[in-house]
């Protein structure tokens, strides 16, 4: 089983769906001549040229405008943002065009097309590099959210998106680029909708996904030693999202946080918390518990900005709250 990067399994994802489908094209900044700014598109100009891999102007709303349009006629796109945090220029088109062409015609357009991109904080790239974008878009119907942990899921789920006939965005963690993890030989398309249990456990549960996943690993194998047992729930898509899987793992443990990155004020934790109590209220043994950043801009300071951002020990100590350890 070949072991890949995280960038090296959505580039091979990438390209394997332009070569099974020659609708398929990407677009965006730096995507050609310089390989990728995060390098997750090297190689791919020299191997499909420039009309299927196209370099553009630093014009966010152009180009995302642009790729709508060719999903409506028929293409597939895919549509890299340097960083998520630069669609904000280009709200507008996803939220008023992509998300709604296909209701809004009756069902004549349909909108394939992929927005793909780095999401959340990184290394001290300051306040208006770090937002965690997904809760912004997870909130738009008709558009999908997904936002892998691990290098499989990453090449299963990105296939997934190309091939959907709606407007699936990606979010992939800054930080996990260089991550390396297990990818099958032959690797199909994961089913988007679908978390995954990647740790099991009977004390508590642990809802989250992306990085935080990796964070909540951390947490868990540190309260182990202490005798807790947290199950660990990768949700890999926010938007479907796979209710039944909460529903059974909480059942299951009676307690549960949830972990994400973005700001907890009206965020992802507190739609994920709110559908807890709806789906497994009767087996809950304690109130659920959210872990998010801190509820401020990102610093650029490298200290400050590791304590706005969810680490292991915060997350061990929303478990302890609720398995009642603590005596609190």
């Amino acid at each position: 089983m070949p072991t890949l990067r995280f960038r090296e399994a959505l580039r091979e994802a990438m390209i394997e769906e332009m070569d099974r489908d020659p609708s398929v094209f990407l677009m965006g900044e730096e995507v050609g001549h310089y390989q990728g700014a995060y390098k997750v598109t090297e190689g791919m100009l020299e191997r499909f040229g420039p009309q299927r891999v196209i370099d553009t102007p630093i014009a966010e709303a152009g180009f995302a405008g642009i790729g709508i349009g060719a999903a409506m006629v028929g293409l597939r796109p895919i549509i890299e943002f340097m960083t998520w945090n630069f669609s904000a220029v280009a709200f507008d088109q996803i939220l008023n065009n992509a998300a709604k062409v296909r209701q809004m015609s009756g069902g004549q357009f349909s909108c394939p097309i992929v927005f793909r991109g780095p999401n959340g904080s990184a290394r001290q790239v300051g306040s208006q590099h770090s937002h965690s974008m997904e809760h912004f878009y997870a909130t738009i119907p008709g558009i999908k959210v997904i936002a892998p942990a691990f290098p499989a899921d990453a090449k299963g789920l990105m296939k997934s998106a190309i091939r959907d006939d709606n407007p699936v965005l990606v979010m992939e963690s800054e930080t996990l680029y260089s991550v390396k993890g297990d990818v099958p030989d032959g690797l199909d398309a994961i089913p988007l909708g679908k978390a995954n249990v990647v740790r099991a456990g009977t004390d508590a549960t642990i809802v989250t996904y992306s990085r935080m996943t990796h964070v909540a690993l951390e947490a868990a194998n540190a309260l182990e030693a202490e005798g807790i047992s947290a199950e660990i729930l990768d949700l890999r898509s926010l938007r479907p999202l796979d209710e039944d899987a909460i529903a059974t793992s909480v059942r299951k443990t009676h307690r549960c946080v949830v972990v994400h990155e973005g700001w907890p004020y009206g965020g992802v934790g507190a739609e994920l918390a709110d559908r807890t109590q709806r789906l497994a209220f009767d087996w809950l043994d304690a109130p659920i518990l959210r872990v998010a950043q801190l509820d401020v801009g990102m610093p650029y300071n490298a200290k400050l900005e590791q304590s706005c951002i969810p680490q292991p020990d915060r997350v061990a100590a929303a478990v302890r709250r609720v398995v009642h350890r603590n005596g609190k």
